[in-house]
């Protein structure tokens, strides 16, 4: 556990909102955190932990994020709710998972500090909304670029997140499992309840509770992303059982094994040549606006990434007791420094997209946006240009203008998507849209 208590945590946190002009400031530009071999200052451990939220305030009419030159955007679609992680179906149908976490015991005015302080935080940044529990079918049916018709295609889920089809079976990561639909081509709606094929790790905490979803290159196994249930196992590491890991889930049995442990909180993955997997992970918190870059890494099998007794490889992490100097070793480094506090959500490789020769082959990310450093950090779509299959050159911006010059969240990008034409789909869950990215000149 940590050396400081969780209460003592909470209260610094309540005290950061209204304080937080006496937390820390980035020392190094953002550019200092990116890239394979990213800078990585002493912590900077503060009385008061930075909290710098970009309140929530959305798109007014008319308005929409920047693109990079040579592209355009166009919304899909608008006026969802709470707009998270996105699925093409083969026939060109977008489905859109409206979530958000699941209730708490602790949620309520009566569960205490915790629950009382991180409504407040959540509810400034846009998140403090009920989970609407559903995926969204959206058809644009005349190829115009805009979604015409939409649909409940699935409702009465459990805070939905990853998608994934495998034939006529549909697959939704809940966050407390991975439950399996039958789907025919061209289906709008699904009525069944579907069946239960694995339990995912839950419970009432469950701090990280989005899970993502892919389906092996071969169609038989399922990849399935848990986050961590704490910042670094300040709640023991018995909390952690089966978390911060990718699971293999077997199809056929619903057998899972642990792919990958180390990792605080993956969420997207894609798959390149090779069949090497690939995920985005968010990185932990409170030891400064410099610290600790999110990153994009490939999978190996039966790999520790660190989490939570260390990060970037070696470089140990003293909050947390006992410490593993036995895994520290083991630790494998990050392929790719995404900034600190970037919150990158959103993975889709670049294979099938048709914008412009710079973005054809890498990785586009959502990067959902910084709470808790200064200056703001994330809140874009950005792409990593690779070569020969490994992250090569600096991130590129896609999309950008999320925030206010007054650092309000107009929009805060999730999950993204290459949609059947070759254009770059972004669910924005502020501003409750999806928008959809093309070249300016096809």
């Amino acid at each position: 556990m940590l050396k400081s208590s969780c209460c003592a945590t909470f209260l610094a946190v309540a005290a950061a909102l209204a304080l937080s002009g006496c937390s820390d400031m980035a020392r190094l530009p953002m550019a200092a955190g990116t890239g394979p071999s990213p800078q990585l200052p002493a912590p900077n451990k503060t009385l008061i932990p930075t909290v710098n939220i970009a309140p929530a305030r959305g798109w007014t009419q008319g308005q929409a994020p920047t693109p990079a030159s040579g592209l355009k955007v166009v919304a899909f679609a608008r006026d969802l709710s709470h707009p998270r992680w996105l699925h093409v179906l083969p026939n060109g149908d977008v489905l859109v998972a409206e979530s958000n976490k699941p209730a708490k015991p602790d949620d309520a005015p009566s569960g205490g500090l915790r629950g009382w302080i991180m409504g407040k935080v959540m509810a400034k940044a846009g998140a403090g909304v009920p989970s609407p529990d559903r995926i969204v079918l959206l058809r644009d049916a005349d190829g115009d670029g805009v979604a015409e018709t939409r649909s409940t295609f699935l409702e009465k889920l459990h805070s939905p997140f990853g998608m994934a089809l495998v034939g006529k079976d549909f697959y939704v990561a809940n966050t407390s499992a991975v439950v399996r639909f039958p789907y025919e081509d061209g289906q709008t709606r699904i009525e069944s309840a579907g069946s239960r094929l694995v339990d995912l790790p839950a419970g009432p905490r469950n701090h990280h509770w989005t899970k993502s979803l892919i389906a092996g290159t071969d169609g038989t196994k399922l990849y399935a992303t848990v986050g961590s249930n704490s910042n670094v196992a300040e709640n023991g590491m018995a909390e952690e059982e089966g978390r911060a890991a990718i699971w293999e889930i077997d199809r056929a049995s619903g057998k899972h094994r642990i792919f990958a442990t180390g990792l605080r909180n993956p969420n997207g993955m894609a798959w390149t040549a090779g069949n090497v997997l690939w995920t985005v992970v968010n990185e932990r918190d409170e030891i400064g606006s410099d610290l600790v870059p999110d990153y994009l890494t490939s999978v190996k099998d039966g790999a520790f990434y660190g989490w939570p007794y260390s990060y970037f490889g070696a470089k140990v992490d003293e909050r947390v007791e006992p410490q593993r100097p036995d895994l520290v070793a083991k630790a494998i480094k990050p392929d790719y420094a995404l900034g600190p506090h970037t919150a990158s959500l959103g993975l889709a490789s670049a294979e099938g997209s048709r914008l412009t020769p710079a973005l054809s082959s890498g990785m586009f990310i959502g990067q959902h946006g910084s709470w808790n450093r200064k200056p703001h950090s994330g809140y874009k779509v950005v792409f990593v240009p690779f070569r020969d299959g490994r992250p090569a050159g600096e991130p590129v911006d896609v999309l950008t203008g999320f925030l206010t010059e007054k650092g309000e969240a107009q929009g805060r990008p999730v999950g993204v998507a290459v949609d059947r034409q070759g254009a770059l789909l972004v669910a924005d869950d502020v501003g409750n849209a999806v928008w959809r990215v093309t070249a300016s000149n096809p």
